[in-house]
Protein backbone atom coordinates (compact mmCIF):
# COMPACT_ATOMS: atom_id res chain seq x y z
CA UNK A 1 0.00 0.00 0.00
CA UNK A 2 1.52 3.26 -1.03
CA UNK A 3 1.96 5.85 1.71
CA UNK A 4 1.64 9.50 1.12
CA UNK A 5 4.83 11.07 0.13
CA UNK A 6 4.73 13.85 2.61
CA UNK A 7 4.54 11.52 5.57
CA UNK A 8 7.51 9.50 4.43
CA UNK A 9 9.68 12.50 4.28
CA UNK A 10 8.63 13.57 7.82
CA UNK A 11 9.47 10.19 9.30
CA UNK A 12 12.82 10.02 7.82
CA UNK A 13 13.82 13.45 9.08
CA UNK A 14 12.95 12.63 12.69
CA UNK A 15 15.00 9.48 12.74
CA UNK A 16 18.02 11.13 11.31
CA UNK A 17 18.21 13.75 14.22
CA UNK A 18 20.38 12.60 17.34
CA UNK A 19 18.91 13.24 20.84
CA UNK A 20 21.36 14.11 23.76
CA UNK A 21 20.61 12.58 27.23
CA UNK A 22 21.15 14.60 30.51
CA UNK A 23 23.74 13.06 32.97
CA UNK A 24 22.24 14.37 36.40
CA UNK A 25 18.57 14.82 36.16
CA UNK A 26 16.84 16.65 39.07
CA UNK A 27 15.28 13.51 40.51
CA UNK A 28 18.60 11.78 40.75
CA UNK A 29 20.23 14.80 42.36
CA UNK A 30 17.44 14.97 44.94
CA UNK A 31 17.77 11.27 45.71
CA UNK A 32 21.53 11.51 46.16
CA UNK A 33 21.15 14.56 48.40
CA UNK A 34 18.61 12.82 50.62
CA UNK A 35 20.79 9.72 50.89
CA UNK A 36 23.88 11.79 51.73
CA UNK A 37 22.02 13.72 54.38
CA UNK A 38 20.81 10.46 55.90
CA UNK A 39 24.36 9.10 56.01
CA UNK A 40 25.60 12.31 57.63
CA UNK A 41 22.90 12.16 60.27
CA UNK A 42 23.64 8.52 61.00
CA UNK A 43 27.38 9.19 61.26
CA UNK A 44 26.77 12.18 63.51
CA UNK A 45 24.58 10.15 65.81
CA UNK A 46 27.11 7.35 65.90
CA UNK A 47 30.12 9.56 66.51
CA UNK A 48 28.84 12.67 68.27
CA UNK A 49 25.32 11.89 69.31
CA UNK A 50 23.95 11.41 72.91
CA UNK A 51 23.84 7.66 73.56
CA UNK A 52 22.98 7.92 77.27
CA UNK A 53 19.93 6.11 78.57
CA UNK A 54 17.01 8.37 79.42
CA UNK A 55 13.88 8.19 81.53
CA UNK A 56 10.98 10.58 81.80
CA UNK A 57 9.98 11.53 85.36
CA UNK A 58 7.23 13.78 86.68
CA UNK A 59 8.46 16.87 88.52
CA UNK A 60 5.83 16.51 91.28
CA UNK A 61 7.12 13.01 92.13
CA UNK A 62 10.71 14.05 92.91
CA UNK A 63 12.38 16.18 95.57
CA UNK A 64 14.91 18.74 94.44
CA UNK A 65 17.39 20.25 96.92
CA UNK A 66 19.92 23.02 96.42
CA UNK A 67 23.55 22.50 97.44
CA UNK A 68 24.54 25.10 100.05
CA UNK A 69 27.64 26.30 101.89
CA UNK A 70 27.64 27.33 105.53
CA UNK A 71 28.23 26.24 109.14
CA UNK A 72 28.07 22.45 109.56
CA UNK A 73 27.59 20.60 112.83
CA UNK A 74 28.22 16.86 112.82
CA UNK A 75 25.87 14.95 115.10
CA UNK A 76 24.18 11.58 115.20
CA UNK A 77 20.68 10.66 116.33
CA UNK A 78 20.58 8.38 119.37
CA UNK A 79 17.74 7.12 121.52
CA UNK A 80 17.96 7.38 125.29
CA UNK A 81 15.91 6.29 128.29
CA UNK A 82 15.23 8.55 131.25
CA UNK A 83 16.57 7.11 134.52
CA UNK A 84 16.81 8.47 138.07
CA UNK A 85 20.01 10.36 138.76
CA UNK A 86 20.92 7.65 141.29
CA UNK A 87 19.69 4.11 141.87
CA UNK A 88 20.49 2.07 144.99
CA UNK A 89 20.03 -1.69 144.71
CA UNK A 90 18.79 -3.79 147.59
CA UNK A 91 20.65 -7.08 147.97
CA UNK A 92 20.31 -9.77 150.61
CA UNK A 93 23.39 -9.34 152.80
CA UNK A 94 22.37 -12.51 154.63
CA UNK A 95 20.36 -15.36 153.26
CA UNK A 96 17.07 -16.33 154.79
CA UNK A 97 13.35 -16.81 154.36
CA UNK A 98 11.07 -13.82 153.78
CA UNK A 99 9.18 -13.36 157.04
CA UNK A 100 7.61 -9.89 156.83
CA UNK A 101 7.13 -7.30 154.04
CA UNK A 102 6.71 -3.73 155.30
CA UNK A 103 6.65 -1.78 151.99
CA UNK A 104 5.31 -2.54 148.53
CA UNK A 105 6.88 -1.66 145.16
CA UNK A 106 6.12 1.94 144.19
CA UNK A 107 6.11 3.20 147.79
CA UNK A 108 7.92 6.38 148.77
CA UNK A 109 10.40 5.56 151.54
CA UNK A 110 12.68 7.51 153.83
CA UNK A 111 16.21 6.54 154.75
CA UNK A 112 16.14 3.82 157.41
CA UNK A 113 12.56 2.69 156.78
CA UNK A 114 12.01 -1.07 157.07
CA UNK A 115 11.21 -2.74 153.75
CA UNK A 116 11.24 -6.44 154.60
CA UNK A 117 12.64 -8.90 157.14
CA UNK A 118 14.23 -12.30 156.62
CA UNK A 119 14.38 -15.16 159.10
CA UNK A 120 17.54 -17.29 159.49
CA UNK A 121 17.41 -19.94 162.26
CA UNK A 122 20.97 -21.15 161.76
CA UNK A 123 22.26 -17.60 162.20
CA UNK A 124 20.38 -17.29 165.49
CA UNK A 125 21.96 -20.54 166.70
CA UNK A 126 25.39 -19.37 165.64
CA UNK A 127 24.97 -16.12 167.56
CA UNK A 128 23.81 -17.99 170.65
CA UNK A 129 26.86 -20.24 170.46
CA UNK A 130 29.20 -17.27 170.11
CA UNK A 131 27.47 -15.50 172.98
CA UNK A 132 28.06 -18.53 175.22
CA UNK A 133 31.70 -18.71 174.15
CA UNK A 134 32.21 -15.04 174.99
CA UNK A 135 30.68 -15.57 178.42
CA UNK A 136 32.98 -18.54 179.01
CA UNK A 137 36.06 -16.56 178.03
CA UNK A 138 34.98 -13.66 180.23
CA UNK A 139 34.68 -16.02 183.19
CA UNK A 140 38.09 -17.51 182.43
CA UNK A 141 39.58 -14.03 182.28
CA UNK A 142 37.99 -13.10 185.60
CA UNK A 143 39.23 -16.27 187.31
CA UNK A 144 42.71 -15.89 185.85
CA UNK A 145 42.89 -12.28 186.92
CA UNK A 146 41.80 -13.26 190.45
CA UNK A 147 44.42 -16.04 190.63
CA UNK A 148 47.15 -13.79 189.32
CA UNK A 149 46.24 -11.11 191.83
CA UNK A 150 46.55 -13.66 194.62
CA UNK A 151 49.91 -14.83 193.34
CA UNK A 152 51.17 -11.28 193.12
CA UNK A 153 49.99 -10.59 196.66
CA UNK A 154 51.88 -13.62 197.94
CA UNK A 155 54.97 -12.66 195.95
CA UNK A 156 54.89 -9.13 197.34
CA UNK A 157 54.51 -10.54 200.84
CA UNK A 158 57.56 -12.76 200.26
CA UNK A 159 59.56 -9.77 199.02
CA UNK A 160 58.60 -7.80 202.10
CA UNK A 161 59.77 -10.65 204.30
CA UNK A 162 63.02 -10.95 202.37
CA UNK A 163 63.60 -7.22 202.61
CA UNK A 164 62.95 -7.26 206.33
CA UNK A 165 65.30 -10.21 206.84
CA UNK A 166 68.04 -8.50 204.81
CA UNK A 167 67.74 -5.31 206.88
CA UNK A 168 67.80 -7.31 210.12
CA UNK A 169 70.88 -9.34 209.14
CA UNK A 170 72.58 -6.23 207.84
CA UNK A 171 72.13 -4.56 211.22
CA UNK A 172 73.51 -7.62 213.02
CA UNK A 173 76.44 -7.72 210.60
CA UNK A 174 77.36 -4.08 211.30
CA UNK A 175 77.10 -4.59 215.07
CA UNK A 176 79.25 -7.73 214.90
CA UNK A 177 81.77 -5.88 212.76
CA UNK A 178 82.09 -3.14 215.40
CA UNK A 179 82.46 -5.68 218.18
CA UNK A 180 85.05 -7.64 216.20
CA UNK A 181 87.09 -4.52 215.66
CA UNK A 182 87.04 -4.04 219.44
CA UNK A 183 88.03 -7.70 219.82
CA UNK A 184 84.91 -8.26 221.86
CA UNK A 185 83.80 -11.23 219.74
CA UNK A 186 85.59 -13.89 217.87
CA UNK A 187 86.32 -13.77 214.19
CA UNK A 188 84.11 -16.78 213.64
CA UNK A 189 81.09 -15.04 215.04
CA UNK A 190 81.80 -11.97 212.89
CA UNK A 191 82.17 -13.99 209.67
CA UNK A 192 79.02 -15.97 210.49
CA UNK A 193 76.97 -12.75 210.70
CA UNK A 194 78.54 -11.57 207.44
CA UNK A 195 77.71 -14.81 205.63
CA UNK A 196 74.15 -14.75 206.90
CA UNK A 197 73.68 -11.18 205.62
CA UNK A 198 75.16 -11.81 202.17
CA UNK A 199 73.22 -15.04 201.76
CA UNK A 200 69.93 -13.36 202.59
CA UNK A 201 70.79 -10.46 200.30
CA UNK A 202 71.27 -12.83 197.34
CA UNK A 203 68.02 -14.58 198.17
CA UNK A 204 66.30 -11.20 198.10
CA UNK A 205 67.78 -10.43 194.66
CA UNK A 206 66.61 -13.77 193.32
CA UNK A 207 63.13 -13.16 194.76
CA UNK A 208 62.96 -9.73 193.11
CA UNK A 209 64.00 -11.19 189.71
CA UNK A 210 61.45 -14.00 190.08
CA UNK A 211 58.75 -11.47 190.95
CA UNK A 212 59.56 -9.40 187.83
CA UNK A 213 59.47 -12.47 185.59
CA UNK A 214 56.21 -13.63 187.08
CA UNK A 215 54.71 -10.17 186.71
CA UNK A 216 55.71 -9.99 183.03
CA UNK A 217 54.37 -13.46 182.32
CA UNK A 218 51.13 -12.69 184.14
CA UNK A 219 50.77 -9.44 182.21
CA UNK A 220 51.27 -11.28 178.90
CA UNK A 221 48.80 -13.95 179.95
CA UNK A 222 46.22 -11.33 180.88
CA UNK A 223 46.71 -9.48 177.59
CA UNK A 224 46.23 -12.73 175.67
CA UNK A 225 43.07 -13.54 177.54
CA UNK A 226 41.79 -9.99 177.12
CA UNK A 227 42.64 -10.17 173.41
CA UNK A 228 40.74 -13.45 173.08
CA UNK A 229 37.76 -11.95 174.83
CA UNK A 230 37.96 -8.83 172.66
CA UNK A 231 38.05 -10.84 169.46
CA UNK A 232 35.15 -12.98 170.57
CA UNK A 233 33.17 -9.87 171.49
CA UNK A 234 33.92 -8.34 168.08
CA UNK A 235 32.82 -11.57 166.41
CA UNK A 236 29.69 -11.45 168.45
CA UNK A 237 29.06 -7.84 167.39
CA UNK A 238 29.56 -8.83 163.75
CA UNK A 239 27.20 -11.74 164.20
CA UNK A 240 24.62 -9.45 165.77
CA UNK A 241 25.03 -7.03 162.89
CA UNK A 242 24.44 -9.99 160.58
CA UNK A 243 21.27 -10.53 162.52
CA UNK A 244 20.36 -6.88 161.98
CA UNK A 245 21.06 -7.32 158.25
CA UNK A 246 18.14 -9.72 158.09
CA UNK A 247 15.98 -6.59 158.22
CA UNK A 248 16.28 -4.78 154.87
CA UNK A 249 16.04 -1.01 155.26
CA UNK A 250 15.95 1.86 152.76
CA UNK A 251 19.53 3.10 152.30
CA UNK A 252 18.31 6.49 150.99
CA UNK A 253 15.10 8.41 150.67
CA UNK A 254 13.31 7.86 147.38
CA UNK A 255 10.92 5.53 145.62
CA UNK A 256 10.93 1.76 146.01
CA UNK A 257 10.56 1.08 142.29
CA UNK A 258 10.86 -2.71 142.51
CA UNK A 259 10.65 -5.40 145.16
CA UNK A 260 11.21 -9.05 144.34
CA UNK A 261 10.04 -10.90 147.44
CA UNK A 262 7.11 -12.99 148.59
CA UNK A 263 6.27 -14.24 152.11
CA UNK A 264 7.92 -17.61 152.72
CA UNK A 265 10.29 -17.28 149.75
CA UNK A 266 13.93 -18.24 150.39
CA UNK A 267 16.58 -15.71 149.44
CA UNK A 268 20.27 -16.54 149.12
CA UNK A 269 23.08 -14.26 150.20
CA UNK A 270 23.74 -11.53 147.59
CA UNK A 271 20.45 -12.05 145.77
CA UNK A 272 18.83 -8.88 144.32
CA UNK A 273 15.69 -7.95 146.26
CA UNK A 274 14.76 -4.60 144.72
CA UNK A 275 15.91 -1.04 144.19
CA UNK A 276 15.33 2.47 145.48
CA UNK A 277 15.47 5.39 143.03
CA UNK A 278 16.55 8.82 144.23
CA UNK A 279 14.01 11.33 142.92
CA UNK A 280 16.18 14.45 143.22
CA UNK A 281 16.97 14.41 139.49
CA UNK A 282 17.17 12.39 136.28
CA UNK A 283 19.75 11.28 133.74
CA UNK A 284 19.51 9.75 130.28
CA UNK A 285 21.21 6.49 129.28
CA UNK A 286 21.72 6.17 125.52
CA UNK A 287 22.95 3.26 123.38
CA UNK A 288 25.32 4.23 120.53
CA UNK A 289 26.68 2.24 117.61
CA UNK A 290 30.23 1.01 118.26
CA UNK A 291 31.36 2.78 115.07
CA UNK A 292 31.38 6.03 117.07
CA UNK A 293 33.10 4.75 120.22
CA UNK A 294 36.34 6.60 119.42
CA UNK A 295 34.45 9.88 118.92
CA UNK A 296 32.47 9.88 122.16
CA UNK A 297 33.98 11.32 125.34
CA UNK A 298 33.11 13.05 128.60
CA UNK A 299 31.60 16.53 128.20
CA UNK A 300 30.01 16.09 124.76
CA UNK A 301 26.64 17.74 124.37
CA UNK A 302 23.39 16.66 122.86
CA UNK A 303 19.96 18.24 122.42
CA UNK A 304 16.46 16.88 122.35
CA UNK A 305 13.05 18.49 121.92
CA UNK A 306 10.33 18.06 124.53
CA UNK A 307 7.03 19.87 124.93
CA UNK A 308 8.02 22.50 122.37
CA UNK A 309 11.38 23.31 123.97
CA UNK A 310 14.96 22.19 123.35
CA UNK A 311 16.97 20.84 126.28
CA UNK A 312 20.69 20.14 126.56
CA UNK A 313 22.39 17.01 127.89
CA UNK A 314 26.09 16.51 128.72
CA UNK A 315 27.90 13.15 128.64
CA UNK A 316 29.12 12.20 132.13
CA UNK A 317 29.98 8.48 131.87
CA UNK A 318 31.04 6.40 128.86
CA UNK A 319 30.74 2.65 129.39
CA UNK A 320 33.49 0.96 127.29
CA UNK A 321 31.83 -2.45 127.16
CA UNK A 322 30.32 -3.21 123.74
CA UNK A 323 27.26 -5.48 123.60
CA UNK A 324 25.58 -6.47 120.34
CA UNK A 325 27.52 -3.79 118.48
CA UNK A 326 26.52 -0.95 120.83
CA UNK A 327 27.91 0.80 123.90
CA UNK A 328 26.17 3.03 126.45
CA UNK A 329 26.67 6.53 127.85
CA UNK A 330 25.07 8.37 130.77
CA UNK A 331 24.08 11.98 130.12
CA UNK A 332 22.90 14.57 132.62
CA UNK A 333 20.83 17.70 132.05
CA UNK A 334 22.58 21.03 131.65
CA UNK A 335 20.50 23.98 132.75
CA UNK A 336 16.74 23.55 132.91
CA UNK A 337 15.42 20.05 133.51
CA UNK A 338 12.15 19.07 131.79
CA UNK A 339 9.33 17.31 133.57
CA UNK A 340 10.16 13.82 132.39
CA UNK A 341 9.42 10.46 133.98
CA UNK A 342 11.47 7.37 134.62
CA UNK A 343 11.50 5.07 131.59
CA UNK A 344 10.52 7.78 129.12
CA UNK A 345 12.26 7.62 125.70
CA UNK A 346 13.95 10.69 124.20
CA UNK A 347 15.61 11.16 120.80
CA UNK A 348 18.89 13.02 121.14
CA UNK A 349 21.04 14.83 118.59
CA UNK A 350 24.49 13.99 119.92
CA UNK A 351 27.23 16.36 118.74
CA UNK A 352 30.45 14.84 117.41
CA UNK A 353 32.44 18.01 116.71
CA UNK A 354 32.49 21.82 116.57
CA UNK A 355 30.83 24.05 113.97
CA UNK A 356 32.77 24.22 110.68
CA UNK A 357 32.13 25.74 107.25
CA UNK A 358 31.25 23.08 104.68
CA UNK A 359 29.37 22.40 101.45
CA UNK A 360 26.16 20.53 102.24
CA UNK A 361 23.37 18.61 100.61
CA UNK A 362 20.07 17.65 102.20
CA UNK A 363 19.55 14.09 103.33
CA UNK A 364 17.11 11.99 101.32
CA UNK A 365 16.17 8.62 99.92
CA UNK A 366 18.86 8.79 97.24
CA UNK A 367 21.51 7.66 99.76
CA UNK A 368 19.98 4.18 100.13
CA UNK A 369 20.46 3.56 96.40
CA UNK A 370 23.79 5.28 95.74
CA UNK A 371 25.57 5.06 99.09
CA UNK A 372 26.51 8.70 98.55
CA UNK A 373 28.72 7.87 95.52
CA UNK A 374 26.59 9.62 92.85
CA UNK A 375 23.52 11.78 92.38
CA UNK A 376 21.33 13.25 89.63
CA UNK A 377 22.27 16.92 89.10
CA UNK A 378 19.82 19.21 87.29
CA UNK A 379 20.87 21.24 84.28
CA UNK A 380 20.60 25.02 84.44
CA UNK A 381 17.21 25.06 82.71
CA UNK A 382 15.90 22.33 85.00
CA UNK A 383 14.72 20.19 82.12
CA UNK A 384 17.12 17.31 82.73
CA UNK A 385 19.03 15.65 85.57
CA UNK A 386 22.36 13.99 84.77
CA UNK A 387 24.12 11.33 86.85
CA UNK A 388 27.33 12.62 88.47
CA UNK A 389 29.88 10.98 90.77
CA UNK A 390 30.34 12.71 94.13
CA UNK A 391 32.02 12.09 97.49
CA UNK A 392 30.28 12.66 100.83
CA UNK A 393 31.84 13.01 104.29
CA UNK A 394 30.28 13.63 107.67
CA UNK A 395 26.56 13.86 108.30
CA UNK A 396 23.83 14.81 110.71
CA UNK A 397 20.09 14.30 110.72
CA UNK A 398 19.49 17.05 108.13
CA UNK A 399 22.45 17.17 105.74
CA UNK A 400 25.51 15.41 104.33
CA UNK A 401 28.88 17.11 104.04
CA UNK A 402 29.97 17.27 100.35
CA UNK A 403 33.69 16.67 99.88
CA UNK A 404 33.82 16.55 96.07
CA UNK A 405 31.64 16.65 92.96
CA UNK A 406 29.12 19.40 93.77
CA UNK A 407 29.22 23.19 94.00
CA UNK A 408 27.13 25.52 96.09
CA UNK A 409 23.97 26.56 94.22
CA UNK A 410 23.63 23.40 92.14
CA UNK A 411 20.33 21.54 92.33
CA UNK A 412 20.17 17.82 93.04
CA UNK A 413 17.38 15.23 93.13
CA UNK A 414 17.46 13.92 96.72
CA UNK A 415 14.36 11.71 96.71
CA UNK A 416 14.53 7.94 96.23
CA UNK A 417 16.25 6.51 93.13
CA UNK A 418 14.75 3.03 93.48
CA UNK A 419 12.69 3.30 90.25
CA UNK A 420 15.49 4.66 88.05
CA UNK A 421 17.75 1.62 87.72
CA UNK A 422 20.98 2.52 85.90
CA UNK A 423 19.50 5.38 83.86
CA UNK A 424 22.09 8.07 83.01
CA UNK A 425 19.74 10.98 82.42
CA UNK A 426 16.30 11.92 83.71
CA UNK A 427 13.97 14.07 81.60
CA UNK A 428 11.92 16.30 83.94
CA UNK A 429 8.32 16.58 82.83
CA UNK A 430 6.14 19.28 84.39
Amino acid sequence: MDQPRGEKISTQNSMDRKIKKKKWPPKKIAGVAVGGLFVIVVLYNLLLGDHSSKLNVQAEKITISTVSHGPFQEFIPVTGNVLPIKTIYLDAVEGGQVDTIYRQAGSIVKEGDQILRLENTSLHLQISSQDALVAEQRNLLTNTRFTLDQNQTQSRQLLINREYEVRRLHRIYRNQEALFQQTLISKDEFEQSKDDYEFEKKRQQLAVQAFKRDSSFQEIQLRQLEGNVGRLENNLKIARRRLENLTIRAPVSGQLTSLNAEIGESKSQGQRLGQVDVLDGFKVRAAIDEHYIAKIGIGQRGQFDFAGQTYTLVTKIVYPEVTNGRFEVDMEFEGEVPKVRRGQTVRIRLELGDLEDATMISRGGFYQKTGGNWVYVLTEDGGEAVKRNIRLGRQNTQVFEVLDGLQSGERVITSSYDNYGDIDKLIIKN
